[in-house]
């Protein structure tokens, strides 16, 4: 079956940096696009970024763009999120999604603090 595992969330102060990974298994990877969410304490999930099957084409919400960079390794059936120049805005809980029509997959999710 498919799964979706999230890691390396944490309390960061900011300014600073923290990297996401997420590793799949149950499906051919390398196949499919890939998807980081966040959601905030009484907030929307949201789209962060996107990254598609071969890692050529990349997108990011206004938000993080120019700070976070998606990225994935086909070989070890992961992707992650490298969040530079964290702001207190940034707390939210974090998702990888996949979206194998007609489903999508989620992980558990991470927790990403911002704060001093």
């Amino acid at each position: 079956q498919v799964q979706l595992v999230e890691s390396g969330g944490g309390l960061v102060q900011p300014g600073g940096s923290l990297r996401l990974s997420c590793a799949a298994s149950g499906f051919t990877f390398s196949a499919y696009a890939m998807n980081w969410y966040r959601q905030a304490p009484g907030k929307e999930r949201e789209l962060v970024a996107f990254i598609n099957s071969s890692g050529g084409v990349t997108n990011y919400a206004n938000s993080v763009k120019g700070r976070f960079t998606i990225s994935r390794d086909n070989a070890k059936n992961t992707v992650y999120l490298q969040m530079n120049s964290l702001k207190p805005e940034d707390t939210a809980v974090y998702y990888c999604k996949a979206y194998i029509r007609p489903v999508s997959y989620w992980g558990q999710g991470t927790q990403v603090t911002v704060s001093s």
